[in-house]
C-alpha cells in the first residue's frame, strides 16, 4: 500500500497517474456539447449504491472508468456557454494548475513551519487586494473557504469593536436583498433574532440609505447599538451595488463598522472599465472577496480583508502546540493568528499562478466581457415582448419573466416559468437560475463566462419560451378536458 504514498520513490507513478486523469477530464472537456446531462437523481443513485468501498479496483484506469459513470458524465459543467445559472465560473489554466501543485505539495496555511513560502504569497496577495480596494499601509487579512465564512469573520470582528457587551442590544443593518449568510452569522455569533434589520431597496435593487439613516437614528434612540452595516457589491440576484459613499458616510455618523460584501462584485478591483462602480470600498473596516466567483478561480479561493489589522486579534488564539504566543515577539507569522480556521490549504496559490501568468488586466478583461454580455442581453430581453426583465444590470446578472399574452393569471405564469426551468435543466440543453421578485417567480442569468455570447441568449430565451408555451397548451387541454 506503500506504493500509493506520494514521496520520492514514487514520483514517476505520480506523473503517470495524474497525466491520465488530467487526459481524462480534457477529452471530456473538449468533447462536452451541453452543460448537463438532464439524469435524474433516481437514474443516477443506483450506479453510486451499488458502489461497495470494501472493494477496491486496485487499478487507477478501472477507477477512471468508474468515475466517468458515476461523475464525469453527468457532471455539470461550467465552462460551457449555456451554463448561465449560479455564481460559477469557468476557471482559467494557471489556476488549475497551481490547484494540482498545491494538492501535491499539501501545504498547511496554519503555520509558518508547515507552509514557509505559501505563507508569504498569501500575505502578498492580502496585500496587492488591499491596495486595489485602497486600504492603507495598517490594513491586513486571511484567505477563508468563501464568502459565507468571510462575512462570518468581519461581522465577529464588528461585534467584537462595538461599544457594548451587552450582545442583545446589537444590531445588523443590511438591504432586503444581502446575502443569507448575513442573517446566518448573525445567529452562529449568538445574536438575537432581531438582530438583522433589512433596509428596504430602490428601483435598481440598492439599498435606499435614507431607510438606513432612519433605521440607524431609530437604533440609537431605542438604546440600541448599530454593531455592523453590510452594503453588498454585487447582490446575488440582481448584481446591485449599494451606494458606498452614502453608506460609509452614516456609518462615520453612527460610528458604526461599514462591512462590504463584494464576494461577486470583487471582479470590478480589476476591471479596466468599471472600477468607479466599487468608489466608497476603501473607506469600509472589512471587505468579502471571492476570487472563485469573478476573478475565474477554482473553488475554493476567498479571502476577508481589514482596514485595521489590529482587528483580527479577535480572531486570535494561541495553543503551545501550534502557535505559541512567544511567536508573536519571535515574529514568526502564523496565518492561523487571523484566521476562524487551522488546517487551511494553500488556495492563495492559484491566484498567485493566475497574476503572474496572465496578470491583473487579464482577470480585468474577462470580467469586463461578461459585463458588456450582460447590457447586452438586458437589451434583448427589454426588446422581447415575451419576457420582463427587472433591473439593468450593472454586473453580469439578469432576472427576468416569461409574460404570456394569453395569460393574466400571476399564478399560471409563476407555474409556466417553473415548468420552463425544470424542462429546460432536464433536456440538458442550458441551465439557468430562479428566484422570486414580489413574490412572484422569475428566471435568472448568471453570465460568467466569456465564451458565452448574445446568439446564446437568444437560443436559451427561445427554448425557455418553447417549454413554457408547451406547459400553458397542455394546461389549457387539461381544463378543456
Amino acid at each position: 500500500m506503500r506504493s500509493h504514498l506520494l514521496n520520492d520513490t514514487t514520483a514517476e507513478r505520480y506523473r503517470r497517474t495524474v497525466t491520465e486523469g488530467v487526459e481524462r477530464v480534457a477529452a471530456k472537456l473538449a468533447t462536452t456539447d451541453r452543460p448537463f446531462t438532464g439524469v435524474t437523481v433516481d437514474a443516477l443513485s443506483p450506479h453510486i449504491e451499488k458502489i461497495d468501498l470494501d472493494q477496491p479496483l486496485h487499478d487507477t484506469a478501472a477507477v477512471l472508468d468508474e468515475l466517468e459513470d458515476v461523475y464525469l458524465r453527468d457532471a455539470i459543467y461550467f465552462h460551457h456557454p449555456r451554463y448561465l445559472a449560479h455564481l460559477n465560473c469557468p476557471v482559467v489554466i494557471p489556476a488549475v494548475l497551481g490547484e494540482a501543485v498545491l494538492s501535491a505539495v499539501n501545504s498547511s496555511l496554519d503555520t509558518w513551519d508547515q507552509s514557509a513560502g505559501g505563507t508569504l504569497i498569501e500575505r502578498k496577495l492580502i496585500d496587492w487586494t488591499n491596495e486595489r480596494i485602497g486600504f492603507g499601509p495598517a490594513a491586513d487579512g486571511v484567505f477563508t473557504s468563501g464568502g459565507s465564512q468571510s462575512n462570518l469573520q468581519a461581522l465577529l470582528l464588528a461585534r467584537e469593536e462595538a461599544k457594548t457587551d451587552d450582545t442583545a442590544k446589537l444590531r445588523i443593518f443590511a438591504s432586503e436583498v444581502s446575502h443569507f449568510s448575513v442573517k446566518k452569522s448573525a445567529k452562529l455569533l449568538g445574536l438575537g433574532r432581531d438582530a438583522v434589520v433589512t433596509i428596504p431597496v430602490d428601483a435598481d435593487k440598492r439599498m435606499q440609505t435614507m431607510a438606513l439613516a432612519r433605521e440607524l437614528e431609530r437604533c440609537r434612540h431605542d438604546g440600541l447599538v448599530p454593531m455592523a452595516v453590510v452594503a453588498t457589491s454585487g447582490t446575488t440576484d440582481f448584481g446591485s451595488i449599494d451606494p458606498l459613499p452614502e453608506i460609509a458616510e452614516l456609518c462615520a455618523q453612527y460610528d458604526t463598522w461599514m462591512h462590504v460584501d463584494a464576494a461577486y462584485g470583487c471582479g470590478l478591483l480589476v476591471s479596466l472599465k468599471r472600477r468607479a462602480l466599487l468608489n466608497g470600498i476603501e473607506r469600509a473596516d472589512s471587505v468579502t472577496v471571492d476570487y472563485h466567483k469573478s476573478f475565474f478561480q477554482p473553488v475554493s479561493s476567498s479571502a476577508v480583508l481589514v482596514r485595521d489589522k489590529a482587528t483580527l486579534r479577535h480572531a486570535t488564539y494561541h495553543a503551545e502546540y501550534l502557535n505559541p504566543r512567544r511567536m508573536v515577539t519571535e515574529r514568526i507569522p502564523n496565518q492561523v493568528d487571523k484566521s476562524l480556521q487551522t488546517t487551511r490549504r494553500f488556495d492563495a496559490l492559484k491566484l498567485w499562478m493566475t497574476l503572474r501568468t496572465m496578470g491583473a488586466d487579464g482577470i480585468g478583461q474577462l470580467f469586463d466581457e461578461v459585463c458588456d454580455l450582460a447590457e447586452e442581453g438586458w437589451r434583448l430581453l427589454a426588446a422581447d415582448p415575451r419576457y420582463d426583465v427587472v433591473v439593468e444590470p450593472r454586473l453580469s446578472t439578469l432576472v427576468y419573466r416569461y409574460i404570456p399574452e394569453a395569460v393574466t393569471d400571476p399564478a399560471e405564469i409563476d407555474r409556466a416559468n417553473l415548468y420552463a426551468r425544470k424542462a429546460l435543466f432536464a433536456s440538458g440543453d442550458a441551465v439557468v437560475a430562479g428566484t422570486k421578485v414580489g413574490g412572484r417567480h422569475y428566471l435568472k442569468f448568471t453570465l460568467l463566462n466569456p465564451e458565452t455570447t448574445a446568439e446564446d441568449i437568444t437560443a436559451v430565451l427561445d427554448l425557455i419560451a418553447g417549454h413554457a408555451e408547451q406547459y400553458l397548451g397542455e394546461s389549457l387541454d387539461r381544463v378543456a378536458s
